[in-house]
């Protein structure tokens, strides 16, 4: 009992989706419906007033039509009617029936066929007003009951100047006291059902927000291995959705990011051993050959150094938005002829075979021609890093129908598995963790490629080999605004 209380004493402490929904919403729902209820029972009761009216008036023009009958008859026979029809009135559920003499006194009555004292008559007051004759009246008499008075006026010379019913509105106000309960039970039935259901309604998008907010906490702490449950196939269940599939593409940039790092650190440390190494080997060899040998490597191992930074620089601007290209027109034959000529005297010391089939003419790209030999570098880089001795890399460019320059860099290497290969231009991803490089160089050549216009295709079997598609659309300079 004390939890329950406490729960609810934290519920109506607590600015929640729940607690303003219940307070708006129920408040406007109460406030409708008892408008409503209040209507209806102005409706009711002028319904159940109406009826008794007419009922008193109908059986009292009855009466007073008796009496002109009677009066015009036999005038002296007038009283034995009065008292005949007093009778028919004397019953406990029956109105009570009352005769006015000309002085406007009470001289009948049916609950006693006479009355020594005259009570206070509004009804009687306008009928006498009244060209119709007649007057209604609807309080609480001397005693404090509230009763319903109609009064007629009777025609003729007669003693008699009405007739007057007065009836009790005890049964009335008890069928519409009884009405009324029964709206407002409905109506907190009403309330009821309102609520519940918009409490289950309201827990149903809240408890699974609630474990969005708890997950995302997670998330924000770094561990991602958390997922949603999911029961929904609404908005509610798209966004749980959503978030799992975040969360495994977070757990993965992760994983990669760590990975990454690591290859990174590997890959760093490595050429700087081997610099460090023959730098304080060339300070102390006298030998000319070997400082020769030396001065190359660590040439050699700069240049994959500068190679390294420049692609994570082009990957830090890629990913801050700043990544641009200098357009201009260009031959792109030019620039794939000098990646094959940087690349042609690394292939015959590892004894791969580099082939090289270009037509005459191209038409001009409007590209940036430095970033464009990036990515044949790196292109061609891969396809002899990743093929075996003896290999054969062939690079064919050629124009074809649809008007488009493609160039294909294929070899018949290691090639990449069915698993790899959706992730392969991936930033971090390495298919391959026995060779050489950062694992960003694809990724950012793919960036490059659609910058342009063009697209990077990759078509694999792992232990046959991997053909790279590069398309490029001929462009016109822009126009001078």
């Amino acid at each position: 009992m004390k939890n329950n209380l406490k729960k609810l004493s934290d519920f109506f402490k607590k600015n929640s989706i729940q607690k303003r929904w219940l307070i708006n919403n129920l408040a406007v729902v109460a406030v409708l419906l008892l408008l409503v209820e209040i209507i209806s029972l102005m409706l009711i009761r002028s319904s159940y007033y109406d009826r008794a009216k007419s009922s008193v008036t109908s059986r009292l023009y009855s009466v007073a039509e008796t009496l002109a009958l009677c009066s015009r008859e036999d005038p002296g026979d007038e009283t034995a009617a009065l008292a005949c029809l007093a009778q028919t009135f004397s019953g406990f559920d029956e109105p009570q029936l009352q005769v006015i003499d000309r002085e406007g006194k009470m001289i009948l009555s049916s609950w006693g066929l006479s009355s020594d004292e005259t009570p206070d008559m509004p009804d009687y007051r306008e009928a006498l007003e009244q060209e119709s004759g007649e007057g209604s009246f609807i309080g609480d008499d001397n005693n404090g009951e509230r009763i319903i008075a109609v009064t007629v006026c009777l025609d003729g010379p007669g003693e008699y100047s009405a007739v007057r019913a007065v009836a009790s509105m005890s049964n009335v106000d008890s069928a519409v006291f009884r009405y009324a309960m029964i709206v407002t039970l409905v109506c907190i039935a009403i309330l009821l059902v309102i609520a519940m259901t918009g409490i289950l309604f309201m827990n149903s998008i809240v408890k699974p927000i609630q474990q969005i907010s708890r997950t995302a906490r997670r998330f924000a702490k770094g561990d991602f291995s958390l997922r949603i449950i999911n029961h929904s196939n609404d908005e509610i269940g798209e966004l749980c959705t959503a978030i799992n599939h975040m969360a495994d593409e977070l757990s993965n940039a992760d994983a990669m990011k760590n990975e990454f790092i690591s290859s990174v650190s590997h890959e760093l440390r490595t050429p700087l051993t081997a610099i460090r190494g023959w730098a304080e080997t060339i300070s102390a060899e006298r030998d000319a050959a070997i400082i020769r040998k030396g001065i190359r490597v660590i040439h050699n191992e700069t240049e994959r150094l500068s190679q390294m930074v420049e692609e994570l620089l082009d990957f830090s601007k890629m990913q801050s938005g700043h990544f641009s290209l200098q357009f201009d027109t260009m031959d792109i034959l030019a620039e794939l002829g000098e990646a094959v000529l940087i690349y042609a005297e690394r292939a015959k010391i590892e004894d791969i075979t580099v082939t090289y089939e270009e037509p005459e003419m191209l038409p001009f790209v409007y590209g940036d021609k430095n970033r464009l030999r990036q990515v044949f570098i790196n292109i061609i880089d891969n396809a002899i890093k990743y093929s075996n001795r003896g290999g054969t890399v062939k690079i064919v460019a050629a124009e074809v129908p649809s008007g488009d320059i493609m160039v294909t860099v294929e070899d018949n290497g290691c090639g990449i598995s069915d698993v790899d290969m959706p992730h392969v231009k991936t930033k971090f991803y390495k298919a391959n963790h026995t060779k050489k490089g950062s694992g960003i160089g694809l990724a950012v050549a793919d960036e490059i490629i659609a910058l342009h216009g063009g697209t990077l295709e990759l078509e694999s079997e792992a232990g046959k080999g991997t053909k790279v598609s590069i398309t490029i659309p001929p462009r016109r300079q822009p126009a001078a605004q």
